[in-house]
């Protein structure tokens, strides 16, 4: 609980109208795209770096929590005040800094939307390849609190690949920088990486130097249609064996496929059972090559209809089609629980297999997509919550679920964190004596626990 007294403080750090006690403020900055909600104190509006630090100053001597919120689209509860407190809402910090097109670097403050950034960089022929689903209303400081990972994953690899350096306030008010502005740097250790993915438990992000490259000068969208999701696992391992390496290569099974059926714009075959959305980019001589070989792959594993997008905004409505998914599904259930595992791209077969069976087993829908070419796929366990049994049959399902992709040797989370959501489930991929070196660095940089408290680790 903020007292008072740090409610008067904190009024005159800011300024009166940007600090809000506010009943509808509170709803919205108190929950995100869990649809979880946790009520804060106040929420505060930050506009300087300084503002930031007095105001963590403050939380040490008052021990009130404060959360950094960037657009609230976090699906693992990592911006929710758990504990109440401060919501440190970074939606002023949203200035394009700089774009440096002899060095290839952008510096942006983390309230940037990420589209925005894309837009504005591949006017002067650059590009920012970081691509989540929530690239619209994402911002690039929660992108980098969480280590997103998004579509182009599979050839560009992930946010963190493209943090240079970063400013921040650490939990004590200190502003700090880390990192680089050039291509090579191993001056100390690396806090550029530790911050990056800690889900806003070590600093405050305030602003982000960012790798950008060329923009690619071809890009090929293609869609796939399989009779069903095994062969369409079974193509994408076949087209990485085969050398080319696709920009994206999303996969979808026949529930996916329903729910977004009419954003498509294309006549689905009744036999299609699973799709591959595949995407490349370079050399346009090199990329039609290319191209021509996932054609070939697809068709010898069983592709029922396969297509090229004729047009760029083709290409950007099957995009968009994809990027719904997520929100689509909700036809089926109005709650889901969504998990966002990994597993090596030889397992995703076994993978799909074993969902199948989880949904016949616990008779709920769960339908799957998300990022075939590097084995993250998105598991969407659908329910109605008002229903005891069938939140006793996710959270049943979730436990399985996880065992047998540590078993396949994959990964509880490839992109969404741990937040509070999968926070019970740590241990079983994380060992004890690691957590404790993990909990003996959050103690290093917040030694009274004031930032995102009650994230990642129960204890």
């Amino acid at each position: 609980m903020i007292s008072k007294r740090a409610l008067k403080e904190l009024s005159r750090i800011l300024g009166p109208e940007r600090i809000s006690t506010r009943r509808d403020t509170l709803e919205r900055y108190g929950t995100d795209a869990t649809k979880l909600a946790y009520s804060p104190d106040a929420v505060a509006f930050p506009g300087h770096i300084r503002q930031i630090a007095d105001i963590l100053l403050l939380a040490n001597r008052e021990r009130f929590p404060v959360v950094p919120r960037g657009a609230g689209s976090g699906k693992s509860g990592g911006a929710l005040p758990v504990q109440g407190g401060l919501i440190l809402a970074m939606d002023g910090f949203d200035r394009i800094l700089e774009i440096d097109e002899s060095n290839l670097i952008a510096k942006v403050e983390s309230g940037v939307i990420t589209a925005r950034l894309q837009q504005e960089v591949e006017k002067k022929g650059l590009f920012y390849p970081p691509d989540p689903a929530s690239i619209h209303i994402s911002t690039i400081g929660g992108n980098v609190a969480e280590c997103a990972g998004g579509l182009r994953a599979v050839k560009y690899g992930v946010t963190r690949d493209y943090v240079l350096g970063l400013t921040v306030v650490l939990p004590t008010g200190k502003i700090i920088t880390t990192g680089v502005q050039t291509a090579k740097g191993v001056v100390g250790y690396d806090l550029t990486r530790l911050i990056t993915g800690s889900e806003g438990t070590l600093a405050v992000i305030v602003d982000i130097t960012l790798r950008l490259i060329p923009k690619p000068a071809y890009t090929r969208t293609m869609i796939a249609f399989f009779k069903d999701p095994s062969s369409a696992v079974q193509a994408v391992s076949q087209i990485i064996r085969s050398k080319v390496v696709p920009t994206a290569l999303e996969f979808m099974d026949r529930t996916c496929i329903e729910c977004v059926q009419d954003e498509i714009g294309l006549p689905v075959p009744e036999s299609a059972g699973a799709l591959l959305l595949i995407e490349l980019d370079g050399d346009q001589a090199l990329t039609r090559r290319e191209a021509k070989t996932v054609e070939q792959i697809c068709m010898q594993r069983g592709a029922v209809e396969f297509q090229a997008a004729s047009g760029k905004k083709k290409g950007e409505r099957l995009w968009e089609a994809r990027r719904n998914v997520s929100h689509a599904v909700y036809k089926l259930k109005p709650d889901k629980v969504s998990e966002d595992v990994v597993v090596p791209r030889n397992r995703m077969a076994d993978l799909v297999s074993f969902i199948n069976t989880l949904s016949g087993t616990y008779a709920l829908p769960m339908p799957a997509y998300g990022h075939a070419g590097d084995g993250n796929i998105h598991v969407n366990m659908m329910l109605d919550k008002s229903k005891p049994d069938e939140l006793r049959k996710v959270d049943e399902a979730v436990k399985e679920l996880f065992q047998k992709v540590l078993e396949m040797k994959g990964t509880l989370s490839g992109e969404h964190g741990i937040g509070i959501t999968k926070a019970p489930y740590l241990g079983m991929e994380i060992s004890q004596p690691a957590q404790d070196l993990m909990i003996r660095v959050k103690k290093a940089f917040d030694p009274n626990g004031i930032l995102n408290p009650g994230k990642i680790f129960l204890a």
